[in-house]
């Protein structure tokens, strides 16, 4: 697990050895894509291979276009999309010698529909979707799948933040007429990890609960 909040890492590895498995963490600023190829090298290494890498982490600057700096939109830039651009590079030579391997993109519904004041969200989000296609063109004769989830509005501490009126709202415009839930998330990814999903690549599944059917 890559992330740069010990705290956070430290809790999952708990909750991963109680039900028996093994976890290791490495903590990293996906900023910096060196140092998150970096982080993947050593993990390769530690462990011999890399069957699944799910690119999770995101973060936003909102504000309108005529007001975004151009720092705003790289910085959402550097860690949506350009670092996944640094970690899928990092994971591919493992994969291939292994002849098998997951790579699975988190997007957004943002990224397919645009949203006004997130130009550098939604632009990031995009190129996620292009990116995932991309590998999924140039490495499917090697065993490797690459696919892309777009979640909706989901039960998260930044959703959680938005205030009772727009929850409303929110829940109001999906036709399931609820946010979702992260554990919903982890299905998806579960099943585009596993070998059920052998025969998917290239794909986008959106988990929205209807948003934008």
């Amino acid at each position: 697990m890559v992330a740069r909040n010990i705290d956070a890492l430290v809790k999952v590895e708990k909750e991963i050895d109680v039900t028996g498995g093994q976890a290791s963490s490495h903590i990293c600023d996906l900023s910096d894509a060196e140092a998150y190829t970096a982080a993947i090298d050593e993990i390769a290494e530690q462990y011999g291979r890399i069957d699944v890498l799910v690119n999770n982490a995101g973060m936003t600057k909102d504000g309108l276009m005529l007001r975004m700096t151009l720092e705003d939109f790289d910085v959402v830039m550097n860690v949506n999309l350009r670092s996944v651009f640094a970690g899928c590079k990092a994971v591919a030579r493992p994969m291939m010698k292994g002849r098998w391997g997951r790579i699975i993109n988190i997007t957004s519904v943002t990224g397919i529909s645009g949203n006004a004041g997130q130009a550098n969200y939604a632009s990031a989000k995009a190129g996620l979707v292009g990116l995932t296609k991309t590998i999924a063109k140039e490495f499917g004769s090697k065993g490797i799948t690459a696919n892309a989830i777009a979640p909706g509005y989901i039960e998260t501490d930044m959703t959680a933040s938005l205030g009772e009126e727009i929850r409303k709202g929110v829940e109001k415009m999906v036709p399931l007429r609820r946010y979702g839930q992260s554990s919903e998330i982890a299905s998806a990814v579960s099943y585009l990890a596993s070998e059920d999903a052998g025969y998917v690549t290239g794909q986008v599944l959106v988990v929205d609960g209807g948003l934008t059917c």
